[in-house]
Parts: structure tokens; C-alpha cells; sequence
């Protein structure tokens, strides 16, 4: 990782095909292009963050600006992972949702970095998805 590593919170010039290989190689699955570009666009907060003009790292949020937001996708290429990158994109966006409640999807095993920031599990959260078997053998959910 390089010291010219910069944190940016607006789309301009992200090559979405390198986000998808992001959020594949991060790993937390796949995802066409063009479907993570419109997860994003309809997104109130993106993050990305750049090795001067190489796309390493993103992350998005949901908010409704004043009580509640959910933070989805903070993923980065392996080799960025565990150097404080993550922990200046979540710093980054937490000092932009400015809400008092923020919920997040995390990927099984990293509770311990959420942790660091004050979240803690959730005791009555329930989803719906598209694939219940694959997302309980990935540990998202129980059947």
C-alpha cells in the first residue's frame, strides 16, 4: 500500500468493472458492473478509495439524513486489508451519516473491526433473501 492513498465520496471516474473485481477478490461474492453501479447511484453515501489513480477500496450506505442508516459493502483488495484503510472509510462515513442509529451487514468474522467503532450484534434482526441456503452456508443467516 502506498502513502498516496485518498478517500473520496463522490462516483467520478470509478471504472465499475474494477469495483466489481473489488467487491469479488474482497470476497463478498459477485456482482455485474452495471448492477453495482446502480447500487450505488441509488445509494446516499459512497466511498471509495483510491492508490493514486488505481480504485482500491468501496462502501455505501442507506440513510434518511436524521434517526436511521445501514452501511453496506465496505470491501477492498486483500492486499489493502488489515494496513487502516477500512478504518478511514468507516470514519469517513459514520462523520457523514451523522445519525444516531447505524446498522451494517458484515461479513462473518469481522464483527471485531465493527466493534472498534461501537456496533454490536443485533439479537432481532431478520432478512429476506433472494438465496437462504447459500447466505447460511456464507453464516449470514440461520435456517
Amino acid at each position: 500500500m502506498s502513502d498516496n492513498i485518498s478517500i473520496s465520496f463522490e462516483r467520478d471516474g470509478v471504472d465499475w468493472t474494477r469495483a466489481a473485481e473489488i467487491f469479488e477478490k474482497a470476497p463478498l461474492g459477485t456482482r455485474e458492473p452495471d448492477t453495482l453501479r446502480r447500487t450505488f447511484e441509488n445509494s446516499d453515501l459512497n466511498c471509495f478509495a483510491w492508490d493514486g489513480d488505481a480504485l482500491v477500496g468501496i462502501a455505501r450506505a442507506l440513510s434518511d439524513g436524521l434517526v436511521q442508516s445501514v452501511i453496506y459493502d465496505l470491501c477492498m483488495l486483500p492486499e489493502y486489508q488489515g494496513k487502516g484503510l477500512g478504518t478511514r472509510m468507516m470514519q469517513g462515513m459514520m462523520e457523514r451519516l451523522n445519525t444516531a442509529n447505524v446498522v451494517l451487514w458484515a461479513v462473518p468474522g469481522k464483527e471485531g473491526f465493527y466493534a472498534r467503532f461501537g456496533f454490536r450484534p443485533m439479537l432481532t434482526a431478520m432478512a429476506l433473501v433472494e438465496d437462504p441456503a447459500r447466505t447460511a452456508s456464507q453464516g449470514y443467516i440461520r435456517l
